[in-house]
């Protein structure tokens, strides 16, 4: 059984950028050791919008240009992209929101050929894009153990971080 790991959105908006935060930084070392353990399979996502991104509806209700593709924001921080470009079986997808069927997509044609055992998620920001793909990937994978790793995520808040942690407990997801 295959172990995956999904890496969300780390970013350097998110980090140290127009929404980041300390505990965002806190994160970067652990997110790339995380990443270098035995993962078969690494999806790694960045959010991507456009330079119209303040008349969108997200952009309407969070009124921060982030994000930018193609911006030095948009970019995978240097360390977690360093350790990325260390292993073999990666897949880098752009989102436009904050969940993506893209990841389902990617895992379910990866299950059909090796089926996957665990499936894992690190990143930014807990209470946003990290619950949103966890609860896609286990509504879709039910069966297949779904963790999040806390200590790998940070939220726009300690405090939104903490009630996501409790959000997938209760949809039983593992917080590591």
């Amino acid at each position: 059984m295959k172990k995956v790991l999904v890496v969300v959105d780390m970013q350097n908006d998110f980090i140290d950028g127009s929404l980041g935060t300390k505990e965002a930084e806190a994160i970067v070392d652990a997110v790339a050791e995380e990443i270098r353990k035995d993962y078969d399979l690494i999806i790694a996502t960045r959010d991507t919008h456009d330079e119209n991104y303040l008349n969108t509806n997200e952009g309407k209700h969070l009124p921060v240009v982030h994000c930018v593709r193609d911006s030095k924001g948009w970019q995978i921080a240097d360390k977690v992209e360093k350790a990325l470009k260390e292993k073999e079986n990666v897949s880098v997808l752009n989102k436009p929101t904050f969940g993506s069927e893209e990841i389902v997509k990617v895992l379910k044609e990866y299950d059909k050929e090796k089926p996957i055992g665990s499936i894992t998620l690190i990143g930014l920001c807990t209470d946003i894009c990290v619950v949103s793909n966890a609860l896609l990937v286990k509504t879709a994978f039910p069966e297949i153990p779904v963790n999040v790793v806390g200590n790998c995520c940070a939220g726009v808040t300690p405090e939104s971080h903490d009630a996501a942690l409790l959000t997938m407990k209760m949809c039983q997801i593992e917080v590591l």
